[in-house]
């Protein structure tokens, strides 16, 4: 049991620290528990109940498995607290997938099945952090370039002229994100043009107080 445990809190911490280094809503503790939970659910489900189904040798049949059911429904209340908001954009999807795959990676590891969680956690990890570098490098090739603009404005700036100004020098937002910060807001664009060639436009605004465009 000792062992079952500890493989979960290993496998589920793995996964943990790389959500930790990414600075996500869940890290290394949350993971973490995730996957001991699950892994002690399933044990409680599997070996739990053994005194009370063999009672005055009268063996009574039940599903090893009903509790570590559960799981997958219940994990979800967790998976939903770590997805974020942010104006148009969501945030933390990512990071609910992975609190997902931590509950299945601690309930194979509770059934003993060591090799898949091992292999599960290998995945994750690496869907984590070598797929997302690699997707990145492949996806640029088929976006166009210089399309991405950070601005930071005032406080108190207006969305609405900007898009104006956006329109009538002829680039079209394709999306559009806030975020709201103490003294300023940063409002990441894609456009259809080259951003590039905006970029002196928008510097020379008043309420602009810098202005990044990204490849």
């Amino acid at each position: 049991m000792t062992l079952r445990l500890a493989v979960a809190a290993v496998l589920g911490g793995a996964v943990g620290i790389e959500r930790e280094l990414r600075e996500r809503e869940a890290g290394l503790r949350t993971h973490l528990l995730v996957a001991v939970g699950s892994c002690l659910f399933t044990l409680a489900s599997a070996y739990g109940f053994n005194e009370f189904l063999v009672n005055g040798g009268n063996v009574v049949r039940a599903d090893p498995t009903r509790i570590a059911a559960q799981i997958v429904t219940g994990i979800g209340f967790i998976g939903a607290g770590a997805i974020i908001r942010e104006g148009i954009t969501v945030r933390g999807i990512t990071t609910a997938a992975t609190l997902w795959v931590v509950a299945a990676v601690g309930l194979a590891a509770g059934a003993g099945y060591y090799s898949a969680a091992v292999i599960a956690t290998a995945l994750v990890i690496f869907s984590l952090w070598p797929l997302r570098i690699l997707a990145f490098r492949v996806m640029e090739r088929f976006r166009p370039e210089e399309r991405r603009v950070l601005l930071e404005l005032r406080l108190d700036a207006p969305l609405a002229p900007l898009l104006a100004l956006l329109e009538e020098r002829g680039a079209r937002v394709e999306t559009l994100s806030l975020e709201e910060q103490q003294d300023r807001r940063r409002v990441y664009l894609t456009l259809d043009r080259p951003s590039s060639e905006l970029v002196p436009t928008l510097a020379d605004l008043d309420y602009v107080l810098g202005v990044e465009w990204r490849g």
